[in-house]
């Protein structure tokens, strides 16, 4: 079969254009791969070889009024080791486990972060201790997938002191990283977060943007480079965060309170910022960094003082004494007495209601008393008469108006809600059985006994009220754009004016905590001895200088006996802040 020449010819430019054409497809496919997608592959290539590792972001630090510092960071490390699979991760674990402290529960506790993040590094310590460092910088060629790099590290430099407000950080649990409010933030396992305290309200503006830096491995995942694989992307500090707490007033709170235990509150009654917050006796933020000992957690868990439990936000009192300032000002509002007032019975040491006779403290009796003159006495009877003029409804009525049940806001968590009747009737039906309870609960309500149980710090807020006019103030740590002033009595300036002479006569020579008083300031102020299944409980809230009160005082010592003995911290907490010399204590009873 022969073609003709120019058949020939047509099909060698057909076939010559088929692979001109195919020469360009080629040529251009190459021109694509390393010219215009050059970037995307080269990329590609280096993730293949590089691994990202979180760098941690310093938290905010904390200040005080002064700009002191409450919190702030150190320098600390963090071991994490790279992993291929979970079963590779388990052998470096237990290889690891021979040469450092490392319990089962620990290794598991790798796994489980592994598992929720597999492509984030598995943080063995995220504050691993210098000695721990050191050992494994001396087994580092048998660890090649290990990274240890430095890390900040929370510090509370005054510890114990400023662990009642601070609280403390640990790394994120299980169930926190199972929740939507971490999950939506962008929680990761390794990650530390604000577990109680200021640490835990301001997680959010406390916890800074995690950095990046990039190590280059090999196929089995051992690093290979450390330094320059890549541009580190670094962390940012959370920003500051201050407060308006007087740290030079915290410090002495703790230090006069350190063998006792109770609570102490102390707050400026203008604007509402807490000066001071103590817990006593107090546990050691510092020690809970990275893993709390296991020793130090069953000591604290041991012992019963409960140093763990917030005793002036969370412990529940009856307020004694301190409460029959509520009492006044309640029956004064309605008009049943006034201060010069004399109730029908004399105080012979105790009240006869019915068939039951309620003791006075003082067991010789005060006598006949003017209103004044009760409250400087802290008289029983008197007030127990008082407390059936003025009739259950309306006391727990008026409770209820001076928010005696109600938290009092202050941003810190854990507070716990005070204990008052909400209605009368229903109340004491539910509580105790219909015709199971009668009128006589009135009279330990005027006491501040009963069915009242309140916090330190609402007795220091409502206290606020007593040193302003009738207005009450919510206590803030960090200051807010407003603050939540209400008036809740509503006396005339001269019956506050009388009401704070009353109270400026229980720290004098006349009162129960003649004791306590300051020389040349007027403190103005109650003590209170409240009944417990123990020793009494004591307590003292008071204010100062009684003409221009700057600031309010509470204070509850558990199994302090007597009054006076809480008024004697209370107003060496006030001298110290308005810097006036203290008087000192004498042995008297109140």
């Amino acid at each position: 079969m022969s073609f003709h020449p120019n058949e020939v010819q047509r099909r060698g430019r057909v076939a010559g254009l088929v692979i001109a054409g195919a020469l360009l497809l080629l040529a251009a496919a190459f021109f694509r791969t390393q010219v215009i997608d050059h970037a995307r592959y080269a990329l590609r290539s280096e993730e293949n070889r590089l691994e990202q590792v979180p760098l941690p972001a310093p938290r905010g630090v904390i200040l005080d009024r002064h700009n002191r510092v409450i919190a702030d960071n150190i320098p600390g490390y963090s071991v994490s080791l790279l992993a291929r699979g979970e079963d590779s991760l388990r052998a470096q674990l237990r290889r690891l486990a021979r040469i450092i402290e490392l319990s089962d529960g620990d290794i598991e506790g790798v796994l489980r972060r592994y598992r929720r993040e597999r492509g984030r590094p598995a943080v063995v310590f995220s504050d691993a201790s210098f000695e721990q460092v050191s050992i494994l910088e001396e087994h580092r060629t048998s660890f090649p997938s290990l990274i240890i790099q430095a890390a900040p590290k929370r510090h509370y430099p005054n510890g114990p002191a400023v662990s009642a407000l601070v609280g403390y950080t640990g790394e994120i649990g299980e169930n926190e990283l199972a929740s939507s409010r971490y999950q939506e933030q962008g929680y990761r396992p390794g990650h530390q977060i604000g577990k109680i305290g200021l640490e835990r309200q301001y997680e959010a503006r406390l916890r800074g943007k995690e950095g990046s830096r990039f190590v280059e491995v090999d196929a089995l995942g051992r690093v290979v480079r450390e330094m320059g694989a890549r541009p580190d992307l670094q962390a940012v500090a959370g920003p500051t965060l201050r407060t308006g707490l007087d740290l030079d007033l915290q410090l002495f709170v703790a230090q006069i309170m350190d063998t006792l235990q109770g609570g102490v509150v102390a707050m400026d009654p203008r604007s509402g910022a807490v000066l001071a917050l103590h817990s006593a006796p107090a546990y050691d933020p510092n020690r809970f960094i990275g893993r709390i000992p296991a020793s130090y957690w069953r000591e604290l868990m041991s012992d019963p003082r409960r140093p763990m439990y917030n005793k002036a936000l969370q412990g529940w009192y009856p307020p004694a004494s301190t409460f029959k300032l509520v009492t006044a000002a309640l029956a004064m509002e309605a008009g049943v007495v006034r201060l010069e007032d004399y109730q029908p019975a004399p105080c012979t040491g105790g009240y006869l209601f019915g068939t039951r006779y309620f003791r006075c403290w003082e067991r010789q009796g005060h006598g006949s008393l003017t209103l004044a003159q009760a409250i400087a006495k802290s008289c029983d009877v008197y007030f127990y008469q008082l407390g059936l003029k003025l009739g259950l409804e309306r006391f727990i009525e008026g409770g209820v108006a001076l928010k005696l049940r109600e938290l009092t806001g202050i941003d810190l968590p854990d507070e716990k809600r005070p204990e008052w009747p909400y209605d009368a009737a229903e109340y004491y039906d539910r509580k105790y059985g219909p015709r199971n309870w009668t009128q006589a609960v009135t009279l330990n309500l005027s006491i501040g006994q009963g069915e009242n149980a309140q916090t330190v710090l609402s007795m220091a807020r409502l206290y606020t009220a007593l040193a302003s006019d009738g207005y009450l103030v919510d206590p803030w740590i960090v200051p807010a754009d407003s603050v939540r002033r209400e008036r809740v009595f509503h006396l005339t300036s001269e019956q506050f004016a009388g009401l704070r002479r009353a109270l400026v006569d229980v720290v004098s020579t006349r009162g129960t905590a003649a004791s306590a008083a300051i020389e040349g300031v007027q403190v103005a102020g109650k003590t209170g001895t409240a009944q417990n299944a123990g020793p009494d409980h004591a307590w003292f809230v008071g204010f100062a200088p009684v003409e221009e009160p700057a600031i309010v005082v509470a204070v509850m010592i558990e199994h302090g006996l007597h009054g006076y003995s809480a008024a004697r911290i209370a107003t060496k907490v006030i001298e110290r802040y308005l810097k006036r010399p203290a008087i000192e204590p004498t042995n008297t009873r109140g």
